[in-house]
């Protein structure tokens, strides 16, 4: 049975205040990860978390734990949505975001396409996998530094001219890159951008100009990595993050919800997109989505955080998160 949790806009719709990070099923981390001898048991999170009440799912079509087994995660979500026992009603209000412009290939070789065939190619397979005639948001994985930002940007709205998808986004933009996809693209309410995905969590905390310019054109931001990757989120509950397991046992919730609480309260255009491979995690980080902070709760926590510390890794959102 569908459950409801607080919403947020996302371009024309209104998804669940958190979504759900599907890389994790996919395990980029190895092919030797236990959630890869478990297809039913991913499958089960997925179908958990839209039980739940969560109505956005994010992939990508380089989520895969091989890159002969490029597609795995989009795959995965397509069978996922398909086999879910939701009504069509519920099924209706879901959304599912996918990425491109990140290539993979023999021997681990990664790189970058956003010449206008390759992001043609990629989107049309992604919708195939996806098993959806169209993709409903699409976002720009990363940015290809061999060519002009203008001409790959408007590579981007060639997708949306011929109707391959309908909303489009972009990862992995700073504030003036995204600025200038902007100008050239347009305003959700212009029919343009309507989302930016980067990474974003209390170890990293680099995007307050971005914030500002969600809020002002009212872009969602999707935050991966929310939790920090593995390494914070194994830490939350130690000497480091203490103010957030002590503000958890106030509320008699996990530090984990509580990291969730504090993305909600730092914009009102976020929406976080944890990934897990366990019912239990997903479950205890939902609880953040209907948890509101004071005002004191939320300076704590702010004065609290260590120094800003990125995630390693520039090419590709790195294989972290939490079990």
């Amino acid at each position: 049975m569908t459950t409801t949790l607080p919403t947020r806009t996302l371009g024309p719709w209104h998804v669940s205040a958190v979504g759900l990070g599907c890389m994790p099923l996919s395990a980029m981390s190895g092919l030797d990860h236990p959630i890869l001898k478990d297809r039913d048991g991913a499958i089960s999170v997925i179908h958990a978390a839209l039980d739940a009440g969560v109505t956005l799912l994010d992939t990508a079509d380089i989520y895969a734990p091989s890159w002969n087994t490029f597609g795995h995660n989009e795959k995965l979500v397509g069978e996922a949505f398909t086999s879910w026992s939701g009504s069509p009603e519920a099924k209706s209000k879901v959304v599912i975001t996918t990425k491109n412009g990140i290539t993979r290939g023999p021997a681990e070789t990664w790189g970058r396409a956003s010449n206008i065939d390759y992001l043609l190619r990629a989107a049309e397979a992604s919708a195939l996998r996806l098993g959806v005639e169209k993709i409903q948001l699409w976002q720009h994985h990363r940015l290809d530094p061999r060519m002009p930002f203008e001409m790959q940007f408007e590579n981007v709205l060639v997708l949306l001219e011929r109707g391959l998808v309908e909303r489009i986004g972009v990862s992995n933009y700073n504030a003036e890159q995204l600025r200038r996809a902007i100008k050239i693209g347009g305003t959700p309410a212009q029919g343009g951008l309507v989302s930016i995905q980067n990474e974003y969590s209390p170890r990293y905390r680099r995007e307050a100009e971005v914030f500002a310019i969600c809020e002002e054109f009212g872009i969602a931001f999707l935050p991966w990595s929310p939790l920090g990757g593995m390494s914070l989120a194994a830490n939350l509950t130690g000497e480091k993050f203490r103010a957030f397991t002590e503000v958890g046992q106030t509320h008699g919730v996990s530090a984990y919800a509580v990291t969730i609480a504090w993305h909600l309260r730092n914009s009102t255009k976020v929406i976080p997109i944890p990934g897990t491979t366990k019912i239990s995690s997903l479950m205890e980080n939902l609880q953040g989505a209907s948890l509101e902070l004071t005002d004191d709760e939320f300076r704590l926590l702010n004065a609290s955080l260590p120094e800003d510390s990125p995630l390693e890794g520039e090419l590709v959102d790195q294989p972290v998160f939490r079990d």
